[in-house]
């Protein structure tokens, strides 16, 4: 193979259906298919990532002729067959249209908070003469079910936390840099961390899944939509031990904590602190040993110390921190207007080991049973916000709903008597906002003159003919996608 197999647009399919402009009836001339949720673990859905798949893959001359013959030589060994592989076809798409994709796709703007069974976007061709390209590109754009997914997954849990610290907090300020994504090493490419790191910063502002950022920056014209902070790891931390005393580690610890304070005197630094007893760490070393460092340092203001624990369950060692530390740091910390105990603004502690959306609401729980506020916290999560999702999760579908055969409308759909939650809709699809009942609703038939409703289509073009038509900035998604709180938006 001598070409990128990312790089040939008529490659990235599924093989079948490079013989679907053979199965379709004699004589079509449209096919309009249309993304939605099913439904599954999420009762919403955020919208996210289809700017990027069409900016990647589909903007522009995406066909020419040596993609053409690349991928005949390829799929005449792949199916063993010469006549299977569409050529007429797709230099049809390079003569009339110069290699630029004769589709239209609408949809809901990037960042909308949707309820599942809505139609999110449809796709259809604008060339009578090459009707199976809308499908054919399903495999690609139905990948748009991982980004939605992270980013919805993600703002469920921004709900959460935001419910927990309208309850325990006087601020919801913090609220954005309390899901932190730590998730790059545990997914299985760059362009998974890319594409999940940018859908977590729909909602956050924490991560260290640096391209994530960079995706953003490309794809949706924010420079820098994510921020950390200097932190450590246990090579980092145990090496001093080793180097210091191996027979007192402890000793190390100390060093190695030292050393954070004084090689990083401004800011916000987040340091491991179980590399052998968490507890001890707390209380011998940053609550007396270098407990007057840590107050001096944070006398300046944004100066702050996060701790960070990495082993054991979350339920039982987090309050045992925050006792330790409350005690240590007593004369700092106060008890806020909703009567819940807050550490000094200079110390909180950062949870970045076993947060996923179901232990997220056991640890809320026990943090407030024990009369702390959630603002002491801070919470970091990798696999399970990035890799714990699957297309099933929000049951994401694209079906084929519309055909024009022989100068027929044709409404397209499919109706399983072994499994109702499969059936499709039917025709050309529109989306409403009802005001009156604040609702969605999505319409079918809407080619029948009889059936369509004048409303205002949610349902905007985004892509003609190979070329963007509307672009959404990361700052209009993000405001969209915000979560409400009791009057705070967030």
């Amino acid at each position: 193979m001598s070409y990128n197999p990312c790089d040939n647009i008529i490659l990235i399919t599924d093989s079948y259906k490079i013989t679907h402009w053979k199965q379709y009836p004699p004589k079509t001339t449209k096919l309009y298919s249309y993304f939605e949720s099913r439904g599954g673990k999420f009762d919403n859905t955020v919208f996210f990532g289809l700017q990027y798949i069409l900016k990647r893959y589909l903007c522009g001359q995406v066909v020419t002729g040596e993609k053409i013959t690349e991928a005949k030589h390829f799929c005449r060994k792949h199916f063993q067959k010469e006549s299977l592989f569409n050529e007429k076809g797709w230099q049809h798409i390079v003569d009339r249209h110069n290699g630029y994709l004769p589709l239209r796709i609408r949809a809901v703007p990037e960042g909308s908070v949707i309820p599942t069974h809505n139609v999110l976007f449809t796709v259809e061709n604008t060339d009578p003469d090459v009707p199976w390209i809308t499908n054919w590109f399903e495999t690609l754009l139905l990948q748009c079910w991982y980004p939605m997914t992270v980013a919805t997954l993600s703002r469920e849990q921004k709900v959460i936390i935001s419910q927990y610290m309208y309850e325990t907090a006087d601020s919801l300020d913090k609220v954005v840099f309390q899901l932190h994504d730590f998730g790059y090493r545990g997914v299985s490419s760059v362009e998974q961390a890319a594409i999940g790191g940018a859908a977590h910063l729909v909602n956050f502002k924490g991560t260290d899944t640096l391209a994530g950022i960079q995706m953003i920056d490309k794809y949706y014209s924010e420079e820098m939509a994510g921020f950390s902070v200097p932190a450590t790891e246990h090579s980092t931390m145990t090496t001093w031990a080793a180097f210091a005393n191996p027979d007192a580690l402890l000793d190390g610890e100390l060093k190695a904590c030292e050393h954070m304070l004084k090689e990083f005197p401004d800011g916000i630094i987040s340091v491991v602190s179980d590399s052998y007893d968490i507890y001890e760490c707390c209380e011998k070393i940053w609550g007396d040993k270098l407990k007057d460092m840590v107050i001096e340092r944070g006398n300046t203001s944004g100066n702050v110390l996060v701790i960070r624990p990495d082993s054991g369950n979350p339920v039982e060692v987090l309050p045992k921190i925050l006792d330790i530390l409350y005690k240590a740091f007593k004369n700092d910390c106060h008890i806020n207007s909703k009567q819940f105990k807050v550490l000094p603004n200079y110390l909180r502690i950062i949870q970045g080991d076993a947060i996923n959306i179901d232990s997220l609401k056991t640890i809320l729980d026990k943090i407030k049973e024990c009369r702390f506020s959630i603002e002491n916290l801070v919470f970091g999560s990798g696999g399970s916000l990035l890799m714990r999702v699957h297309r099933d999760t929000n049951r994401c579908a694209f079906k084929c709903s519309y055909a024009e055969i022989d100068g027929r409308p044709i409404n397209v759909y499919k109706d399983p008597k072994t499994d109702p939650n499969k059936t499709s809709k039917k025709g050309i699809l529109s989306l409403e906002f009802n005001e009156k009942n604040q609702k969605f609703i999505t319409h079918e038939e809407q080619q029948d003159p009889n059936k369509k409703i004048a409303i205002n289509d949610l349902l905007e073009t985004v892509f003609q003919n190979g070329k963007l038509i509307k672009e959404y900035t990361f700052q209009e998604i993000r405001e969209r996608a915000k979560v409400e709180i009791n009057g705070h938006r967030i």
